[in-house]
């Protein structure tokens, strides 16, 4: 269930912390078996970004059992850093996976008394002051619960009240939510934290944005959000949107279908694609803090940004589970198409 090591961010300076979802995805084969891969939206989010090259911690508990070890050992072999290396007594969370006849999946979690629920605002900790580094924290997809509210939203404000870029990732989950008017009501609440929003043409949906198509709610949302600064907009094989408060708006699409194998993954991929590009776009600039980057960036910059980050995620979609790919992968492609 791990691949090869890439030992090639585990000595550099943290500059992305993520607290979120690790779980293992059972994913259905063909002839009615089930396939266990490591998974989970901010876990997936981690490892690509590790493997972008990005120096990124990990700030959520892992379980003590076989799974929980396997996907410690996994972000170790990456080159990510664990804020909490001790294991928790309670059990990895499971998604049941069905993908349909083009490689979309559909999911039933399992999520009861499970490790990576079993975290506090206090183990979150103040990871801004703490890694003297720390460019950007990000959460979203299931720890957006509204049973979780109490844990998330403090930590969000108070990493950017300390300067932090707050990136969230909507990565709706409804079916697996008790009440969705409150679940609603929670995601944007952490929405309303955050420099930088990522969500489908699906979680605008979801959310019940207004607009009379994918775009309009895009625009619709940041609109709403007058903290945020960038959004991204992903649409599957139609392509991916960015969209700036300064009304800067980019738009990148492959030339040619892909062959998909799943598109498990695809979206972390792509916004770690987003925010490694973004992240040594700042360090090129200088700037006193990745926040302050995002809120002047250019059209050309969020242009290179985008390619590289729908690279990303082609490159996932072209394999069985969440493989992210390493940076040079992905530029190489991004030049290349």
């Amino acid at each position: 269930m791990t691949s090869a090591p890439n030992t090639s961010t585990a000595t550099a300076p943290i500059h992305a912390a993520i607290a979120g979802e690790a779980l293992i995805d059972l994913i259905r084969r063909p002839d009615g078996s089930y396939l266990p891969c490591l998974g989970g939206a901010l876990y997936n989010l981690c490892r690509a970004l590790a493997r972008q090259g990005v120096g990124t911690q990990y700030l959520t508990p892992l379980s003590r059992d076989r799974f929980g070890r396997e996907l410690a050992a996994q972000l170790v072999a990456d080159g990510v850093v664990l804020a909490q290396p001790e294991p928790v007594q309670q059990v990895t969370s499971l998604a049941v996976v069905n993908l349909d006849a083009h490689g979309h999946p559909d999911y039933a979690f399992y999520r009861e008394g499970v490790a990576d629920r079993a975290v506090s605002a206090a183990g979150l900790g103040d990871s801004c002051t703490a890694l003297p580094a720390l460019q950007l924290v990000c959460t979203g997809a299931l720890a957006l619960d509204a049973r979780d509210t109490a844990i998330y939203l403090p930590w969000l404000a108070a990493q950017r009240a300390a300067g932090c870029c707050v990136v969230v990732d909507a990565n709706l989950r409804p079916s697996v939510m008790p009440d969705l008017a409150a679940y609603r009501t929670a995601v944007h609440a952490a929405l309303a934290h955050a420099h930088i929003i990522k969500a489908s043409d699906e979680d605008l949906e979801h959310l019940a944005v207004p607009g009379g198509d994918a775009l309009a709610r895009a625009q619709h949302l940041l609109a709403a959000h007058p903290q945020a600064h960038l959004l991204a907009l992903t649409l599957g094989a139609a392509g991916a949107w960015l969209l700036h408060r300064n009304g800067a708006q980019c738009f990148a699409k492959e030339a040619q279908p892909l062959p998909v194998v799943d598109t498990v993954g695809a979206g972390d991929s792509f916004l770690a694609g987003l925010l490694a590009h973004l992240l040594r776009q700042s360090q090129a600039a200088e700037l006193a803090s990745f926040a302050q980057f995002v809120d002047g960036l250019t059209a050309d910059a969020c242009q290179q940004a985008l390619r590289h980050a729908l690279a990303s995620a082609s490159l996932c979609v072209m394999e069985q589970g969440c493989v992210p790919p390493a940076w040079e992968a992905a530029q190489a492609r991004a030049l290349a198409r």
